[in-house]
């Protein structure tokens, strides 16, 4: 017999017919898409696509134009009243960003604050973390991300790679519901890659739910759940990776796959 009184699961993100302007040019058209909670979602698409900005968008480090963002039921960056949708205060937007975690790809560490304080300053001012606590998960965050002897490290004596985990460190301190990661490969050289791919393979093993723009196919093709292919600020294709990477439908899409593979 079913268990009626178990309420039934959220999507974890819901686009509905998002828009985005940059002065008169139209960077997203109606985007629209469902991440389910656990799904490693990557955005592919050629240069200028939108994959970016639809990022920041679903933490509101965009304001939309048109249609709406939620996580897990709750508007993000808006609230309703009567028939209309009115912004919400900053203090509010910035206690939300806390459940939509954001890697960036030039890392964005405080350059003048060691690893260690890096990653706990956040829980502790935000979530009022007691210092011994936030320390403690911050040393656990280490050793999952594969630095546990670098706490009291700078960013300026770490490699791109190992800025970049400490980067993915941060924002799972504030553990966040679903975290965002913004071309998390792009500034690094094929080595260093290969380190933060582990990193991020390995949330991906413990179900984690990310969306990840890319232009790296061992993300892509080798552990995310789907994709959500972009042309143009719209959704060209939103299917299973291991069916976009065997039988593209869009024209552009396969232009795409055979840049990746040249």
């Amino acid at each position: 017999m079913t268990n009626t009184s178990e309420k039934p699961t959220l999507p974890a993100v819901i686009a509905n017919a998002v828009s985005k302007y940059f002065g008169s040019l139209q960077v997203l058209k109606n985007v629209s898409f469902t991440v389910q909670p656990g799904e490693v979602v990557a955005l592919l698409g050629p240069s200028g696509a939108g994959k970016s900005t639809m990022l920041r968008c679903i933490n509101h480090l965009e304001k939309i134009d048109g249609g709406q963002v939620s996580v897990h039921g709750e508007l993000i960056g808006y609230q309703r009243q009567g028939d209309r949708l009115m912004e919400m205060s900053d203090k509010r937007i910035s206690e939300q960003r806390t459940t939509v975690g954001m890697v960036f790809q030039s890392f964005n560490l405080f350059r003048h604050m060691t690893v260690l304080e890096n990653i706990i300053t956040a829980p502790m001012m935000v979530h009022k973390r007691e210092k011994a606590e936030a320390i403690a998960q911050a040393h656990a965050l280490l050793q999952k991300v594969g630095l546990p002897d670098k706490a009291s490290f700078y960013p300026s004596q770490l490699s791109g790679g190992q800025q970049q985990r400490v980067a993915i460190a941060r924002a799972l301190a504030m553990e966040p519901e679903v975290l965002l990661l913004d071309e998390p490969t792009s500034a690094l050289d094929p080595e260093l890659s290969h380190e933060v791919i582990g990193t991020i393979k390995t949330l991906a093993d413990e179900g984690r739910t990310m969306l990840i723009t890319t232009h790296e196919m061992a993300i892509a093709r080798g552990f995310s759940d789907r994709v959500i292919f972009m042309v143009d600020g719209e959704v060209a294709e939103d299917v299973p990776a291991k069916q976009f990477f065997e039988s593209p439908q869009h024209e552009r899409s396969r232009q795409f796959l055979a840049q990746m593979e040249n």
